[in-house]
């Protein structure tokens, strides 16, 4: 009986000794797994966060670019409401506007379109102001500038160009609309 109690440790003890755990090397390697697993998923949703912040500034990029050329087009419709000819404070040059405006562009950047004063570091940054961009003091700045441009003049129409500017992340963007306005009462 001694002898088949012995046998019964002895077996037992073969059992376990025989079984099959886990190596160091296999131990790293499912860590380094699970490291390019996590360090993947990070990368992957940093990279939709950055592609979903680049459509957020171009989509509010166009919308101040329409906004501009409707600007100008109300300025239009505005002067044919007073009875006044359609292109009455309509003049060639580059211009910052905003909703603001009081028949008048606020800042002229040059008379001759295109000018260098014109350029990205002579702009003025929009304002977010109560869900409003608009140039001055109140509100918080964006990363946002807007160049209009009014070219083309003729005795019924004109070329206006809206160029938006913004930098993110070390990169320069710009949307541009373009459109002509005519004397459409004249039509």
């Amino acid at each position: 009986m001694k002898w088949n109690k012995m046998f019964l440790n002895k077996k037992s003890i073969n059992k376990y000794s025989n079984s099959k755990g886990f190596s160091m090397i296999e131990v790293i390697v499912a860590i380094f797994i699970l490291e390019l697993v996590g360090v993947g998923a990070f990368i992957l949703i940093e990279q939709s966060l950055i592609g979903t912040s680049l459509n957020q500034s171009q989509l509010t990029a166009y919308y101040l670019a329409q906004e501009g050329i409707e600007l100008v087009r109300n300025i239009r419709d505005t002067n044919w409401l007073e009875g006044v000819s359609w292109d009455v404070g309509i003049v060639e040059g580059d211009y910052e506007i905003d909703y603001t405006y009081d028949q008048s562009f606020h800042y002229q950047c040059s008379s001759t379109p295109f000018a260098s004063g014109c350029e990205y570091d002579g702009l003025h940054f929009f304002n977010l102001d109560s869900g409003f961009y608009k140039y001055g003091s109140a509100g918080t700045e964006t990363k946002f500038k807007r160049r209009v441009t009014i070219s083309d003049k003729t005795t019924d129409s004109l070329l206006i160009s809206v160029l938006v500017s913004w930098k993110d992340r070390n990169n320069d963007y710009n949307v541009e609309a373009i459109s002509i306005l005519r004397d459409w009462y004249d039509q």
